[in-house]
């Protein structure tokens, strides 16, 4: 060993010496390597270091040595050595102290900076000297060398025995591995029943929160395998979550695939700037291997990419432009299935009104994106009503078939939930059985070991207790098998199917359910100017078709009166006052914008807005006021005071109008022997003659 490096100053400060093994299981299972590299501290006495200044760093043990953030030993290392604290750094070989160039390269630099020493198997090395700098810059690229060969090595190994199928790796549950067959299903039925349970409850719901709801309202369990520890190899029972859920559904294994490079680890930078490894999940294309059909599945391949699909339309975030979604709560039909005939995506439901009675469908992807004004909103209901109608008499001619078929679905589904619930009291009866028989075989002079286990026994027995009470609620809970009466009226209750569509016991999610069976999307188009949408209807053979649906009209127009109304009006107002006729209107069956009777006063305000004039009801021979106080010269309160006298007579056709007055030629003598004896009117005669000709004076 090459000593000569080593002075007396260094002597003077710590003696480091760094142990690290990459993993945990090399702590345990290669206990040599660790002895040796604590076997370094004798090293560092025989090369006159005293014991109290050799410093020991073992708290990276088991930390993989490919970055500096995760070894707090190692970063104690480097701020040592920057303090000038560390006369030498021990070490069995340079990958031990980093599996990193840049973490390498700034440790050789401090040491030749403060003059500290690095100390291997091979030799004391002084970062200062060009030599020495040289040789552990080479050991440096070697150790990353021999890195990358080995990880070259065996990544190519696993991906030349995964290319042929024979790679193994934890199975997910619902499978085991034998001899010779290589993957099969696994043998406990009760496994297989949960298994096939999550993908026909994913088939009805297509959604993994409706599994997940489904296992919880029916108290069902999922069972997990564990992979070391005591439970290695064990089968555990829990309950089932989202992302459980979601694991099953994604895997392909489960339709019979081999499939190897689903996952890439992918690096990334965090904010303080420290890299970090990420696990990603790669798309089908990008899979290295994928081969189909090399173990019994079960699910197919295309149910796998149909499952994929949905759970990619069940998702809200992002722009998914105009793929539907899975059905939710809410009343809104056609929610999901509705895209915009301008952008061409989606629309979405808004709730209006008293506890979201009204149902309003909106695009408004252009004013949550680009703070604009939304391509339109159409009242919901209207399109629900149409669309409703018209599933409903397309499925007239099946309805028979539908209604025989969803009774095969009920009863199927009631026979797979009583059928796991069945496996289930089987495996705790067993559990049960298993503990009485340890119990009994167990010699009863050991007590402490025969009390354990009739404690044990005594739980099993509790457990199948408690799962038999259970069930009872359950079949209490569940709706009795049909009768075949019942049958027979399940059948005739097909007949009526409108009835079923609009009962209080179908919910809105099973409506959307039902045209997500027939329906792909539908495009909506508006035309304001007609007021009507037209719907644009894709079924799901691929058949198109469009329904046209008439929208309700504004306010405004709704309340105004219509053309035909207001020249009919026109003509009756010839000959017609306005009482005769609002009574014509009335008689006819006519009502108003608002559904009311007419009366005199509305026909006044439709012939005031539209200008339209009031009868001439003077006859032959009639005077009005005016023309009567002008034909005698007299003012217009003598008139009034003739006819309040009642010395004339006159007629007024309609209520608060005009009056008309008659004369005789005995009448009009008289009156005009009035006026001209008229004492008053002969004084206010002189009166205005004499102001006139005063004002003609001046």
């Amino acid at each position: 060993m090459k000593t000569e490096p080593i002075q007396e100053t260094h002597r003077q400060k710590l003696a480091c010496i760094y142990l690290r093994q990459s993993t945990l299981s090399q702590v345990r299972q290669h206990q040599e390597s660790t002895e040796r590299q604590y076997a370094l501290r004798d090293v560092a006495l025989q090369l006159g270091w005293p014991p109290e200044r050799i410093l020991i760093l073992d708290r990276d043990l088991g930390i993989s040595g490919t970055q500096m953030a995760n070894r707090p030993d190692f970063q104690r290392l480097v701020a040592e050595v920057s303090l000038q604290k560390i006369g030498a750094v021990f070490a069995l070989e340079a990958s031990r102290l980093s599996r990193s160039d840049l973490d390498w390269h700034r440790l050789v630099d401090l040491c030749g900076w403060t003059d500290t020493l690095l100390i291997d198997e091979d030799g004391a090395y002084h970062p200062g000297d060009f030599n020495d700098r040289l040789l552990l810059g080479l050991k440096g690229t070697m150790s990353q060398a021999e890195l990358h060969f080995l990880r070259v090595r065996l990544q190519g190994g696993k991906l030349n025995k995964a290319r042929k199928g024979q790679l193994r790796f934890p199975l997910p549950v619902g499978f085991v591995y034998a001899e010779p067959e290589g993957i099969v299903l696994d043998p406990d039925q009760e496994v297989q029943g949960a298994v096939r349970l999550v993908f026909a409850t994913f088939g009805q719901t297509a959604s993994a929160y409706g599994v997940v709801q489904h296992f919880a309202e029916h108290q069902l369990l999922f069972p997990k395998r564990s992979y070391g520890g005591v439970w290695s190899g064990q089968l555990r029972w829990g309950r089932l979550n989202h992302g459980r859920v979601l694991a099953l559904l994604r895997n392909p294994a489960y339709a019979g695939a081999y499939v190897f490079g689903r996952y890439r680890t992918c690096k990334r930078f965090s904010p303080t700037g420290l890299m970090h490894n990420t696990v990603r999940p790669m798309p089908l294309a990008d899979w290295q291997v994928n081969l189909p059909n090399q173990h019994p599945g079960y699910i197919s391949w295309e149910q796998y990419l149909g499952n994929q699909q949905k759970l990619a339309q069940n998702q809200t975030q992002g722009d998914r432009g105009a793929i539907g979604s899975a059905a939710r709560e809410g009343p809104a039909l056609l929610q999901g299935l509705l895209v915009c005939g301008l952008c061409g995506r989606r629309l979405s439901p808004r709730y209006v009104g008293e506890h979201g009675a009204l149902v309003w469908y909106e695009c408004n992807w252009r004013r949550r994106e680009l703070a604009g004004k939304s391509c339109w909103s159409v009242r919901g209901d209207l399109l629900d009503e149409a669309v409703s109608q018209r599933i409903l008499s397309a499925l007239v001619p099946a309805q028979m078939e539908i209604a025989l078929a969803a009774l095969a679905e009920v009863e199927h589904r009631d026979h797979a939930l009583d059928h796991q619930w069945q496996l289930k009291l089987q495996r705790a009866e067993y559990e049960g059985q298993l503990a009485q028989r340890r119990f009994e075989e167990v010699d009863p002079a050991n007590r402490l070991v025969a009390a354990t286990l009739e404690q044990r026994w005594e739980h099993a027995l509790r457990e199948v207790e408690g799962l038999r009470q259970q069930y009872q609620q359950y079949l209490e809970k569940q709706a009795l098998p049909l009768s075949p009466e019942q049958q027979t009226q399940v059948r005739r209750l097909a007949n009526d199917l409108p009835r079923l569509w609009q009962a209080a016991t179908t919910t809105a999610k099973d409506r959307k359910r039902i045209l997500r069976l027939l329906l792909k999307d539908i495009t909506l188009e508006k035309r304001p100017a007609t007021h009507q949408a037209i719907l644009h209807l894709r079924w799901q053979g691929g058949a198109t078709e469009d329904l046209l649906v008439a929208l309700p009209l504004k306010t405004a127009d709704r309340w105004r009166y219509p053309e035909v109304l207001v020249d009919k009006v026109r003509q009756l107002a010839r000959q017609q006052v306005d009482l005769q006729i609002a009574t014509a209107l009335n008689q006819e069956g006519l009502r108003s914008a608002k559904g009311r009777a007419f009366t005199a006063s509305m026909v006044a305000w439709i012939r005031c807005k539209h200008r339209i004039p009031a009868p001439v009801l003077r006859q032959p021979g009639e005077w009005s006021i005016r023309q009567l106080s002008q034909k005698f010269a007299v003012s217009q309160h003598v008139v009034y005071y003739w006819l309040e006298k009642g010395l004339v007579t006159a007629r007024r056709p309609q209520p608060n109008g005009q009056m008309w007055i008659s004369l005789t030629s005995q009448q009009e003598q008289q009156l005009q022997a009035w006026v001209t004896n008229s004492k008053r009117i002969a004084k206010s005669k002189s009166r205005e003659a004499l102001n006139a000709i005063a004002s003609t004076a001046v």
